[in-house]
């Protein structure tokens, strides 16, 4: 029977939902059935004894988390940490464990009827660069360390999950894969998820990521961008003998003003959109014509639509404007170069699918509010196929994220890791043995 006061606060929390001005609409709360489904599962015995499990692994959980936080796994560089957590996936009792071509690590639970797939997935690959200390520092309960939760955590809880379901003895009809991905972060570019569905390798039928925030988090949308490197170049030449000479920075700067204006029209209208020149660099001294001047810019859209449009808007803009550059009236001529850095496509996953209420359910049954939200995270790429996703978040209370002071306290993480599970095994099919 499921425990009185849980079932209590279940119930009470739900009734909130639908009569109170939350961060969910009436419209969005989960449905009965799946409340029903959750605590159903969750009552059981055998899933009693799982918890218990998840209790009694916190301080493996908590070694497992400092040493591979201890382990750098910079962009593009994480087979180290990949090698060492394919051997705790193994050593957790996986049936299977491999690392694909691209680098991810893949752990396979056989379910008893096979057929369906369902991925829980935490990212490897941490922002910093290579030479970075990443040592454990301990400030009372509290960890230290760059990538001790981005996503240094969600790795610890895909292997207390699969640790859990072995010593409970827990049986799914669907297949699971535990999985540690490459390339989340900056111009990694979601290159280890991109990956696995775009090889024809896998066939992946539902998506959980453990990635960012406090217990509560369902991201059923990801928030897409576009990243591009602009590149101006000329000649070169001294500012005083070559004056008059076309001038790269002076192109910029008049691709930026164009950009700009024309940006600021179209955002101001529609879907949010965002963009953003984060970086410009180039030139050798003050008396110099630089040779080369260039600028990285970020576009963002909660609409597939509305990215496709700035994009090609930054594009045309850029072109434009260094024709208009060298119609000035300047000697000689600048030319441009394009590299897109990355490619986030947006979507959103209908509130309805039952994953999306599954972790609703699971999050109101482990008495936390539950959050929809919309980021950048792995699950960008299922969402934008129309695959079931979501993001969780990996509990415990943290800050610093791509800092090197970044920091996470286990205060009741023990939860997300339970809400985790409850997710999985509803979302495969869990057997009552």
């Amino acid at each position: 029977m499921m425990n009185y006061t849980k079932q209590a606060v279940f119930l009470s929390i739900t009734a909130l939902l639908l009569l109170a001005g939350t961060k969910l609409k009436a419209q969005e709360v989960v449905e009965e059935k799946y409340q029903k489904e959750v605590a159903s599962i969750a009552s059981l015995e055998a899933i009693s004894k799982a918890f218990e499990i998840i209790d009694e692994l916190e301080p493996e959980t908590h070694a497992d988390l400092i040493h591979l936080t201890e382990i750098p796994a910079p962009p593009f560089k994480e087979e180290v940490r990949a090698a060492e957590f394919k051997r705790m996936l193994e050593e957790a009792g996986a049936d299977r464990v491999w690392i694909d071509k691209e680098g991810n690590v893949i752990a396979l639970r056989r379910g008893t009827e096979g057929g369906r797939t369902v991925a829980v997935d935490a990212h490897l690959d941490t922002v910093f660069p290579e030479g970075t200390d990443v040592t454990v520092r301990h400030r009372g309960d509290t960890l230290i360390a760059p990538g001790i939760g981005d996503d240094t955590r969600g790795l610890a809880m895909v292997l207390a999950i699969l640790k859990t379901m072995e010593q409970a003895n827990l049986e799914t009809k669907s297949d699971i894969l535990f999985i540690g991905t490459v390339g989340e972060e900056g111009q990694g570019d979601l290159r280890g998820v991109k990956y696995l569905f775009q090889s024809g390798e896998y066939d992946i039928d539902s998506w959980i990521s453990i990635d960012g925030g406090s217990i509560g988090r369902v991201n059923n949308a990801g928030l897409g961008s576009k990243r591009y490197r602009a590149i101006f170049r000329g000649k070169g030449g001294h500012s005083w003998g070559a004056f008059g000479l076309a001038n790269p920075h002076h192109a910029l700067g008049v691709a930026v003003n164009n950009f700009t204006k024309k940006a600021h029209e179209f955002v101001s209208t529609g879907p949010r959109t965002s963009f953003n020149v984060g970086r410009i660099g180039g030139g050798t001294s003050v008396n110099s014509i630089p040779f080369e001047s260039w600028m990285e810019v970020d576009m963002r859209s909660v609409s597939p639509d509305r990215l496709d449009e700035i994009e090609s808007l930054f594009l045309s803009t850029m072109r434009s404007s260094v024709k208009e550059y060298n119609q000035s009236g300047v000697r000689d001529s600048v030319w441009l170069d394009l590299v897109k850095m990355g490619d986030r496509p947006s979507g959103e996953i209908d509130v309805k699918t039952p994953l999306i209420q599954r972790a609703l359910a699971a999050t109101t049954y482990m008495g936390a509010e539950p959050r929809l939200t919309r980021g950048s995270t792995n699950s960008n790429i299922p969402i934008s196929m129309g695959v079931p996703s979501v993001t969780i978040g990996r509990g415990g209370v943290g800050s610093g994220a791509h800092s090197l002071d970044e920091w996470w306290m286990n205060k009741n993480g023990a939860e997300a890791i339970k809400l985790a599970l409850l997710l999985t095994l509803a979302e495969a099919e869990y057997i009552n043995n």
